[in-house]
């Protein structure tokens, strides 16, 4: 299992040498990959009574293909991973050519997280149509994907066209790796169908043990098997002790996840070096799984 960080983009006011810094220190502590949360604009909830959405405007999120535009330059072996990319609510050809100067700058080590998201105010600044996102990023996967692997591509779908036109230069990964982020039970076939791996929204590991024999099923649905199919587990910090910290670990390993990550959002540290004792905490705690010994 690969055991990756999240980007603490909500708990730091990283200026580029800080940016730089915290990322070749998680090269340096030997993590695999690091994951980035993904939101373009933030709503006031003083002007909407009731609304229910997560994150707001007082919520950080640096845009994530300009900052790993920048990760790619500063870094050399980690991966860079979307967890997710709202993609219903942006242009499916721009994340396209985005993605492949991403998976360019990187040497090939994009892997793009993508999923429908759930905030209604994105959609509407951005001139997207929220109600039916579900059905439109099905399409969409179909076709980032010829984007990506050809050359010219003619595609009429029932939203997106594209009429003898392509991306240059294509990605190194053809295709890049394209996994799907989701909670609900109803969106796990659409993963089993056409995701590369799955990255699931739940840190509740009882949640997890009840979901993981879902996507089972539907991938053996679809023919595909799940020992070669990605999986995502994830931690945060703050949830627990180091104690949670192994039993997450652990809990995910034996679901079958391919990869791991951790976060330090939230968990009270304000200070960079903060964040990277945090880290080196976790390597103390992880270092054979890091390894890949028992």
């Amino acid at each position: 299992m690969k055991i990756g960080v999240t980007f603490p983009q909500s708990d730091l006011e990283l200026n580029a040498a800080d940016t730089r810094i915290w990322a070749e220190a998680v090269e340096d502590l030997g993590f695999d990959h690091i994951l980035f949360y993904d939101h373009v604009l933030g709503a006031d909830r003083s002007t909407r009574p009731g609304w229910s959405g997560f994150h707001d405007m007082d919520d950080r999120f640096h845009e994530v293909m300009v900052l790993m535009g920048y990760l790619a330059a500063v870094t050399s072996r980690v991966e860079l991973v979307t967890g997710v990319v709202a993609l219903p609510q942006r242009q499916t050809a721009l994340v396209a050519k985005q993605a492949a100067e991403v998976d360019h700058l990187s040497g090939g080590r994009l892997r793009l997280g993508v999923g429908i998201g759930a905030n209604d105010v994105e959609y509407q600044a951005l001139g997207k149509v929220f109600e039916n996102r579900g059905r439109r990023i099905e399409e969409q996967i179909e076709l980032l994907r010829q984007l990506w692997t050809m050359p010219v591509v003619d595609f009429d779908g029932q939203w997106e066209q594209v009429v003898s036109a392509g991306i240059n230069p294509l990605p190194i990964q053809q295709p890049i790796p394209l996994w799907i982020g989701s909670s609900h039970d109803r969106t796990i076939e659409r993963v089993a169908r056409l995701a590369d791996g799955w990255l699931p929204e739940t840190r509740v590991l009882t949640e997890a043990r009840r979901q993981i024999p879902l996507l089972h099923s539907h991938l053996a649905d679809h023919g595909r098997d799940h020992a070669s199919f990605g999986l995502q587990g994830r931690l945060s910090l703050k949830d627990g002790d180091k104690d949670y910290w192994g039993e997450a670990l652990s809990t995910w390993s034996e679901l079958g996840a391919t990869h791991f990550s951790v976060s330090t959002i939230w968990f009270g540290v304000e200070t960079l070096s903060e964040h990277i004792g945090l880290l080196e905490d976790v390597v103390e705690e992880f270092g054979a799984a890091m390894a890949g010994t028992p």
